[in-house]
């Protein structure tokens, strides 16, 4: 279920108390069976807060940025290594994916590699089988990353049933030119620059392990 935006109450009070204020002048209008000088200065200057109001709280709906849409994945919390791996292969794995699940908004993690699911790991998928489509596949002929970020507005959506049926954004980090990780979010658009890099950095590390260890 998504969180409510913490800052909506804040940005609407300009804009429900404008429009009130300027409601009850109306009516004060309406209701007064002559108007004097004062009553009249009196209007104008609430007729001008009232609009200073209004366009105050206009002004907070571009100033303040809105908090990304969070829900709760869908899925149970997992954590799965295939068995067959050398010991050091199995401890960078579980490093690096811990290290992305703590310090990036990753809820959701699997990498694919030399064909095969290596690990899953955060909030697991119904399907534990990757099987690469177009976004995979691109990554791996760029070797560039993919980042998909509101994961519902892209059709090919539908390759990534691995992960859990609600994610929100994704990216698509390659792992040297044999392999890819995915990482999966909560919230659409919540991954920074800064979160990017490290995870490039986290897969060039793995690569450079999964390479010595793991044979073509």
């Amino acid at each position: 279920m998504a969180k409510p935006d913490q800052n909506q109450v804040l940005r609407q009070l300009p804009l429900v108390a404008g429009g009130l204020a300027g409601v009850l002048l109306l009516l004060n209008r309406f209701l007064t069976p002559q108007l004097t000088e004062s009553q009249a200065r009196s209007d104008a200057l609430g007729v001008l807060l009232s609009a200073l109001l209004i366009l105050t709280g206009l002004l907070w709906q571009q100033v303040q940025p809105r908090s990304p849409e969070v829900v709760e994945l869908v899925g149970e919390e997992g954590f799965e290594l295939a068995p067959d791996l050398p010991e050091p292969v199995k401890t960078e794995l579980a490093w690096a994916s811990r290290q992305l699940l703590t310090n990036t908004v990753t809820r959701s993690l699997v990498v694919w590699y030399q064909g095969r699911v290596l690990l899953r790991r955060g909030i697991l998928g119904e399907n534990s089988q990757v099987k690469p489509g177009a976004i995979l596949q691109r990554v791996l002929d760029k070797q560039k990353p993919v980042y998909l970020v509101a994961l519902k507005l892209y059709p090919g959506r539908i390759e990534f049933d691995y992960l859990p049926e609600n994610t929100q954004g994704v990216i698509c980090q390659p792992v040297g030119n044999r392999g890819v990780m995915v990482l999966g979010a909560n919230a659409p658009r919540s991954y920074t620059k800064q979160d990017e890099n490290w995870i490039e950095g986290i897969a060039n590390k793995l690569d450079d392990t999964l390479s010595r260890y793991l044979e073509a």
